[in-house]
C-alpha cells in the first residue's frame, strides 16, 4: 500500500497530464538525487497505472550504487542507465522526446569554480543532446538563488523580480550558475524545443539527505539522536517547506502544461524562520531536544528571506501546497525513524 504522501499522492494530484508521455522516451539527468528519486520513482507508478508504455533513460555515475539504495527504480523494466558525468557524457542513441535536466550535485558541494562549471556545461552538454536527439519538450530544475538575496520589503519573490546573485561572492556560484543555465534553455528552445523551468525552493520529504547543508535534514538528524539541535546563526531567517510528493506532481505538471519558454517557481508561500523550524522538529520527533542558538538576534536587523510567491502556478496550472507542514516532517520523520 502506497505511503500517504507517496506516489498515490502525486498521481491523485496529477491525473489529467499523463497522456503527455504516453509511448514517451525520456533522458533524465539528476535521478539519483532527492529530487530524481521522486521523479523516477512517480513516473514509473504513473507508467504502470496508465499504461504509458513510456522508457526512461536515467544519466548516472555509479548506477551499481543506486541500484542498491533504490532497487525498485533501477530494477524496473521502463529504466535504463547510461554512465557517465554531465558535464561530458555519451550521447545514448535512439530518439527521445523529453528531457528533465536536474543534475547539480548541492548535496555535495565542491569549489566554486567546480559547481559553477557542472551547472553550466553540464546544462550546455544536455542542451546540445537535446538538438541532437530531437527532444521536443524538456524541464529545467533550477533553483530560487538565481533571485539572489530576497529584497526585506518582498514577503514573497515572483518570477518576474530581476535581482540576481551578488558577483562578489564567490559562495553564489550555484545561483550564478543556475542563471546562466536558464539562459542557455531559453536560447536553445528559440529553435523549436519546448522548454519550462522550475525554481524550486526549499524541500522536505523522505529521501532529504540528513547529513549535508540542508538545515531542516540537519534538525531531524539531531532529534532522531535524541541530541540537542545546533542553530549556527540568529534563528530569524525566514524559509518555507514543500514537501517532495507535492513537488513531484508540480514538476511533472508543470512539463506537460505549463507554456513554452515560461517559468515557475516551486515551493510553499507559508513562511517560517528557522528557530521555529527547530522547535517544531524538536516537538514532532518527541526527542526532547533543546535548541542551541549561536548568536543573538541584532535589535533592528531584518530577518532574511527565502520564501516564493506561487501565485503564477496556482492561477495557472491549478498547484498548490496540499501537504501541510506538520504532515511533511512527520512523514519525513516516520520515513528515517522506520529505518533506525
Amino acid at each position: 500500500m502506497d505511503k500517504p504522501y507517496g506516489v498515490g499522492h502525486v498521481l491523485a494530484h496529477t491525473t489529467e497530464i499523463w497522456d503527455e508521455f504516453r509511448q514517451a522516451r525520456l533522458f533524465v539527468t539528476g535521478g539519483t538525487g532527492f529530487i530524481g528519486k521522486w521523479l523516477l520513482e512517480s513516473f514509473l507508478a504513473a507508467n504502470d497505472a496508465f499504461d504509458l508504455r513510456a522508457r526512461v533513460c536515467v544519466l548516472s555515475r555509479d548506477p551499481a550504487r543506486f541500484g542498491a539504495e533504490m532497487p525498485s527504480i533501477s530494477t524496473h523494466a521502463a529504466i535504463e542507465f547510461v554512465v557517465g558525468d554531465v558535464r561530458s557524457f555519451d550521447f545514448p542513441r535512439g530518439p527521445f522526446t523529453h528531457i528533465v535536466h536536474g543534475a547539480t550535485d548541492i548535496a555535495n558541494p565542491a569549489l566554486p569554480l567546480d559547481t559553477f562549471d557542472v551547472t553550466v556545461r553540464g546544462t550546455r552538454r544536455v542542451l546540445d543532446f537535446a538538438q541532437v536527439c530531437g527532444v521536443t519538450n524538456l524541464l529545467l530544475i533550477s533553483s530560487g538563488a538565481v533571485y539572489g538575496r530576497q529584497p526585506p520589503d518582498i514577503d514573497q519573490v515572483a518570477e518576474d523580480y530581476v535581482g540576481a546573485p551578488s558577483v562578489l561572492s564567490t559562495a553564489s556560484a550555484y545561483g550564478q550558475g543556475k542563471r546562466v543555465s536558464e539562459w542557455l534553455s531559453i536560447v536553445y528552445g528559440q529553435s523549436g524545443m519546448q522548454v519550462r523551468i522550475a525554481r524550486c525552493f526549499a524541500l522536505v520529504g523522505p529521501y532529504l539527505p540528513l547529513d549535508k547543508h540542508f538545515a531542516i535534514g540537519n534538525f531531524m538528524r539531531d532529534a532522531l539522536a535524541r541530541q540537542d539541535i545546533a542553530i549556527c546563526g540568529d534563528g530569524t531567517p525566514l524559509r518555507s517547506y514543500l514537501h517532495a510528493a507535492d513537488l513531484a506532481a508540480w514538476l511533472w505538471t508543470i512539463m506537460a502544461r505549463g507554456a513554452p519558454s515560461s517559468v515557475f517557481n516551486v515551493g510553499s508561500d507559508q513562511a517560517i524562520s528557522i528557530a521555529g523550524i527547530a522547535e517544531l522538529v524538536a516537538r514532532l520527533a518527541g526527542s526532547g531536544s533543546r535548541i542551541n542558538i549561536a548568536k543573538a538576534f541584532q535589535p533592528g536587523a531584518t530577518p532574511e528571506r527565502y520564501v516564493p510567491s506561487i501565485d503564477k502556478a496556482r492561477r495557472e496550472l491549478g498547484l498548490n501546497v496540499w501537504i501541510p507542514l506538520e504532515a511533511a516532517i512527520l512523514d519525513t520523520i516516520f520515513a528515517y525513524r522506520s529505518k533506525l
